[in-house]
């Protein structure tokens, strides 16, 4: 399968790296923070449901993924409805929204990495969660990350894998990634 590639890797002014996406969508920005912020439709597009505390030091509280342990996170910054940013695990996710005009937004999905090695697996995963994104700011319905393993995450990963990104990073699930 040849998957379409949106993502780019990049090592940050601070060192870390990271894996980033963007997207411009038809809709104000204030829409487009309820797309990151708003618990139902968060659901809808991320690979957890979330319920957060949206301040700065706020508990964001991440569950109902199927054969995975439900975690915690910590909100980092909030400057509504520009910037979201917060603790994932070891990483940190950080949503930016840019005002184009008074309908268009360009969101950007950073996701800061605890380790290099997961760029290639992080980005195939986020490649089907904004994909479902995507279909939800259209007004459709797309399963998403809660596809299981119909979701075509696979081409996703052998793509950025050959594209270069850092990958042999444990699948969740499996003992080693495939396609490494």
């Amino acid at each position: 399968m040849s998957a379409d590639l949106t993502g780019t890797y990049l090592t940050l002014d601070d060192g870390r790296p990271a894996v980033r996406f963007s997207r411009t969508y038809d809709h104000p920005v204030e829409r487009v923070w309820h797309f990151v912020t708003d618990p139902g439709e968060l659901a809808q597009w991320f690979p957890f449901r979330a319920q957060m505390d949206l301040r700065p030091g706020g508990t964001i509280t991440f569950s109902g993924e199927k054969g995975a342990e439900d975690f915690t996170g910590t909100v980092l910054a909030v400057g509504p409805p520009r910037h979201l940013s917060f603790g994932w695990g070891g990483d940190e996710l950080h949503f930016d929204l840019e005002r184009l005009d008074d309908k268009r937004t360009r969101f950007t999905l950073t996701n800061v990495l605890a380790a290099e090695n997961t760029a290639a697996r992080n980005g195939a995963g986020w490649e089907v969660c904004l994909a479902a994104l995507d279909a939800l700011a259209r007004g459709e319905r797309f399963e998403g990350p809660h596809a299981g393993v119909s979701a075509p995450w696979q081409g996703f990963y052998d793509g950025y894998v050959a594209a270069g990104f850092p990958s042999g990073a444990v699948i969740p699930g499996g003992d080693r990634p495939s396609g490494d």
